[in-house]
């Protein structure tokens, strides 16, 4: 096919990337993965300060191809790196800087679900289907799934959707904390954009140092996270961004954030 698997693109500081194979539910094929890691890497040197993730047609994306294969070809690889493999293109976007919005257009399972988690907020469709069934198919999750979900809802939730293999709608994901906000499918990228737009009006390296400490945050007791934040806040404190967004405050007026 001529037009690519996943695009990438930008406006001003915004952009988006797109999984492109809606005739394959944008499931992970090796050239579906192979163009995620392009346009990640895309996005990784793009002057952005925010990234939005969505699909076309009714998926966002279905997972695994268990048409083609589920681990990466690898040679003399062991099972584990070829199965590892299978994700680390969708987990490059743990190394994007800025914030990640995923915009889940449609249904978002298995691989896919993990994608999803993998940003830092999520719109979804409302009427799609949510959910990672490993277990109904003999298998035990990956993309780091258990290892994000019962961080995001909570052991106890994470263990019912992730022994279950049940997979939920939209309001009900809502409802968990899985999704930000579920809006009718066509409301979806619209909504994603509006709220980029909020985060990139917003100053730039505080925006950063804000996800980097939020990440760390999750690893670390409350004490020691609160002074790696101070580090962060000193550094941001120092900026002409600070002063910019403190002056405006003071004198009731939109910021000017220039990124210095």
């Amino acid at each position: 096919m001529s037009d690519p698997a996943v695009r990438f693109s930008a406006e001003g500081a915004i952009g988006v990337i797109t999984l492109n194979r809606p005739d394959n539910r944008n499931s992970m094929t090796p050239e579906l993965l192979d163009a995620f890691a392009a346009a990640s890497a895309e996005a990784r040197a793009a002057d952005l300060r925010c990234l939005i993730v969505t699909g076309t047609g009714s998926c966002f994306s279905s997972g695994a191809d268990f048409k083609s294969t589920v681990q990466r070809d690898g040679g003399h690889r062991a099972p584990n790196e070829r199965s590892y493999a299978m994700y680390e293109p969708f987990l490059s976007l743990l190394d994007i800087a800025v914030p990640v919005i995923g915009a889940l257009n449609g249904h978002t399972v298995g691989g896919g679900f993990g994608l999803a988690l993998v940003c830092d907020l999520r719109i979804g469709a409302r009427d799609a289907r949510y959910g990672a069934n490993f277990v109904k198919l003999g298998l035990s999750p990956g993309m780091a799934i258990s290892y994000l979900l019962p961080r995001l809802i909570g052991v106890a939730r994470a263990n019912e959707l992730l022994l279950t293999g049940r997979l939920i709608d939209g309001v009900e994901a809502e409802r968990l904390g899985i999704l930000n906000r579920a809006v009718a499918a066509d409301e979806v990228l619209g909504e994603a954009t509006a709220l980029a737009r909020t985060i990139a009006d917003n100053a730039p390296l505080a925006v950063r140092a804000t996800k980097r400490a939020i990440q760390r945050g999750l690893e670390l007791q409350i004490r020691d996270a609160a002074r790696l934040e101070a580090f962060a806040q000193a550094e941001t404190l120092a900026t002409g961004d600070a002063r910019e967004g403190i002056a405006a405050l003071l004198a009731k007026r939109p910021p000017k954030f220039t990124g210095s």
